[in-house]
């Protein structure tokens, strides 16, 4: 079985399309939130992942704030801006649709959140310390979140109880063991420094977890991020990966 995992999407239709055409043959599809915000395609995102086979879809901030169900004060100016323009093109279907995702989905094995296992919405899972404090908020072995846009593996030493901080590159395979949480990276503003889309390949019976990237038309985004009237560090951005 092979569950494609991504998150962050972040209305970057182009990103999106490219990582489903390479992952065509996947049984099932688990998105951790963040459809929309920053980028210039949130109707085209959202309705396009409703039609992603056997899909787990989770509530982001950027969701919850285009709902009214985050306050805005939470984000900065730019990313402000670009929740008041999301809110004023989205469809009410689309809409409704934010509003029906849940913060939060478990199974005997995966606990799926965006942000952390503590806060579903808000919290950074960016360093070893925070993670140690998020492995006592599910009980699951494994926790996949998103929110950073890195691709992140934290390990728990059952003994030492000590966590191990793994940045993973593209094509680098992590056989599942312990406790850990796991971060698929941004399919649609990574912030590794690398531009291309990123998105992970889970395998919940042999228990790996693949990082894989994608290259897909950048300009093409950045042209419609300022056509629309967005920030433009949401479109300069994109090219660089931060």
């Amino acid at each position: 079985m092979r569950i494609l995992v991504i998150s962050d999407i972040h209305a970057n239709f182009t990103a999106l399309e490219a990582v489903i055409a390479a992952n065509a043959t996947v049984d099932a599809v688990w998105c951790l939130g963040d459809l929309v915000g920053y980028g210039p395609d949130p109707n085209e995102c959202i309705e396009r992942i409703q039609m992603l086979p056997n899909l787990t879809c989770l509530l982001g901030n950027h969701d919850a704030a285009v709902t009214d169900a985050l306050d805005l004060e939470k984000f900065n100016h730019d990313a402000s801006v670009s929740i008041r323009w999301t809110k004023s093109v989205l469809k009410q279907e689309n809409l409704e649709y934010l509003r029906s995702l849940p913060e939060r989905r478990s199974s005997s094995i995966f606990t799926l959140v965006h942000a952390s296992p503590r806060s579903p919405i808000w919290e950074y899972v960016l360093d070893p310390y925070t993670a140690l404090l998020n492995f006592a908020y599910f009980e699951t072995p494994f926790a996949l979140v998103g929110h950073t846009h890195l691709p992140l593996v934290f390990s728990e030493d059952d003994s030492t109880k000590q966590v191990k901080r793994v940045l993973v590159k593209s094509g680098e395979q992590v056989q599942l063991s312990g406790r850990q949480i796991l971060n698929p990276g941004s399919v649609g503003q990574p912030r590794d420094h690398n531009p291309q889309a990123s998105f992970a390949i889970l395998d919940p019976e042999n228990l790996t977890w693949r990082i894989r990237r994608i290259e897909y038309d950048i300009p093409s985004v950045q042209s419609r991020i300022i056509a629309a009237g967005l920030p433009e560090k949401h479109a300069h951005r994109l090219a660089e990966g931060w």
